[in-house]
Formats: C-alpha cells, sequence, structure tokens
C-alpha cells in the first residue's frame, strides 16, 4: 500500500493506494496554521487512513505547494509560510514515526498522471497546472526530474515570450517580477485579459459560459488565453521536447483550449508540426495526493 498527504493552504488530503492505482482509503481535514500543529496534523492523518500500519509502516509522500528541496528537505511555500526554514522533511518523519519524502504539487500532480493518469507510457511528461496560480513539472521514465536546486518546470516565473499588445500591460507577479506568464494564464490573469480585450471583468467561469453560449467577446479571450498558453509552451518543446503535455488545474476545463494550442504551438516551435501530445489530466484535482504516493514507488 502507497499513502500520499496532499499538504495545501486549507486542506489535507490524503490517500492510500494499492499498487495498480486502485483506492483504498482517504482521509480529508483542514490544515492547521503553525508549523507544530501541522506536523501533529499530518500524524493524525496518517493514523486515521492506516490505523493499523497495514503497510508495514512504509514511506509516505507528501506533496507542498511552492518551492520544494526534497534534498535539503525544506519548504519554501506561500501558502504554507510557517513552514519555511525548517527541516520539514525530518521532522514530519520523527512525528509520523516513518519515512517521510516531499515533492512539489505540480511534480506529484505529473508524477501521477505519468504513472497511471493521462500520460501513461509516455517518456518524458511536462505536467501543468493552471489554476489560482501557475505551476509545472518534469517527469522523465516514471521519475520525477527534481533539479539541482528543486526547481526543474518551474515554468510559471518565466517571462511570457513574443509578448503583443493584446495581452495587456505586463502585471506584477507575486513573486515580485512584472510579466511572468502566470499573470495571464492564472484565474486571476484571465479576467484581467478578459478586461482589457472587452472592458468588462468577469470571473474564469462565466468568461467559459458566455463563450460557450456563443458571446464572441468571452470566446476571443478564450482563444487569445490559449494562444498566449502556445507561446508560453512553445520554449518547453524547444528545449526539453517532451512526448506528452497534460494539463490540470480549474483552467483545464476551459473549452477548445488544447485544441487551440496545439493548432497554435507549431508558429513558435523549430517543428512545425510538433508531435509531441497535450491532453487534459485524468486524475484532475486528485493528482496531487495520488503522485504523492507514488514518490515511494517500491
Amino acid at each position: 500500500m502507497q499513502l500520499g498527504i496532499d499538504l495545501g493552504g486549507t486542506k489535507i488530503a490524503a490517500v492510500a493506494l494499492d499498487r495498480d492505482g486502485t483506492e483504498l482509503a482517504r482521509h480529508r481535514r483542514p490544515t492547521p496554521r503553525g508549523y507544530e500543529a501541522t506536523l501533529d496534523a499530518l500524524a493524525e492523518t496518517v493514523d486515521a487512513i492506516d490505523p493499523a500500519g497495514s503497510d508495514g509502516g512504509g514511506g509516505i509522500g507528501i506533496s507542498l505547494p511552492g518551492v520544494v528541496d526534497a534534498i535539503a528537505g525544506r519548504v519554501r511555500a506561500v501558502n504554507l509560510p510557517w513552514l519555511e526554514g525548517h527541516s520539514f522533511a525530518a521532522d514530519a518523519a520523527r512525528r509520523i514515526g516513518r519515512p517521510v519524502r516531499i515533492a512539489n504539487d505540480a511534480n506529484c500532480f505529473t508524477l501521477s498522471e505519468a504513472t497511471d493518469g493521462a500520460a501513461v507510457g509516455a517518456p518524458v511528461v511536462f505536467g501543468v497546472i493552471l489554476g489560482t496560480g501557475v505551476g509545472g513539472g518534469i517527469v522523465v521514465d516514471g521519475r520525477i526530474l527534481p533539479g539541482a536546486n528543486g526547481l526543474a518546470g518551474e515554468w510559471g516565473h518565466a517571462p511570457l515570450p513574443w509578448r503583443e499588445e493584446a495581452d495587456g500591460p505586463p502585471a506584477v507577479c507575486g513573486c515580485g517580477k512584472p510579466g511572468c506568464l502566470e499573470t495571464i494564464l492564472c484565474g486571476a490573469g484571465l479576467s484581467r485579459l478578459h478586461r482589457h480585450l472587452d472592458g468588462e471583468m468577469l470571473d474564469p467561469p462565466e468568461i467559459a459560459a458566455r463563450a460557450l453560449a456563443g458571446d464572441t467577446a468571452a470566446a476571443g479571450t478564450l482563444a487569445h488565453h490559449a494562444d498566449a498558453l502556445a507561446r508560453a509552451l512553445a520554449p518547453v518543446l524547444n528545449l526539453l521536447d517532451p512526448d506528452m503535455v497534460v494539463v490540470g488545474g480549474g483552467l483545464s476545463a476551459l473549452p477548445g483550449l488544447c485544441e487551440t494550442v496545439t493548432r497554435r504551438w507549431g508558429a513558435w516551435t523549430l517543428a512545425a508540426e510538433p508531435r509531441t501530445r497535450i491532453a487534459i489530466a485524468r486524475h484532475g484535482a486528485e493528482s496531487g495526493m495520488r503522485g504523492a504516493a507514488r514518490l515511494w514507488p517500491d
């Protein structure tokens, strides 16, 4: 049995999987504030989902937002600021009483989809999360590629390439720099884009609903957003040349997203007709905890 925990700013979600990916149990609870309280909550979560230690005391995988240095066992997460500066992985292992591995949530998402999701069988997978923020992860031959600094795949804080007037003025990102692709591809970025193109501030579900109902302005915003995603992915295709791109997060459900990207990204890649495939994630919001469970493949 493999146990995975998705530790977010508001919730802790855990799952137990068997070796073929069948769900055996799950548990969910609010995320407390404070370092010691979070460690206690993780230990209680493991006890709740595996009270008898039925997997023989095997390792626990934890997915977290932000920059995760798995080698040092440290985390820098905006939504979990009380973790910063601590040896989190080691402290969690001591509190839980079992070995712990940690990874960035986008990496866990990508690992989940490469293992038994939309990208199963693809040797090189680039995972994209489009939601409140924008994240990315890389999996090669079924294993996360973390990078020397734990930053591999952190694509949301690159500048949006081939910027044009229709993208609107560069917004300042949460990282402090202007014009990051996160500022146009995330949910708030889509709303800003629609206001720039049409003058009306709408949230992403309303933009999508209007586009599906035949509103040409909303449809134009979605087309431009997908075009920006195609531009953002083109350097990834040129540099990493993945077999598969998997898209998750709330904005992955935008109508026509993958179809538009597939039509457009060849305009900016060195391959005029890229063979890279793009698909929506199979496991959706559950990919974080499922991927965390896969941090212990043996």
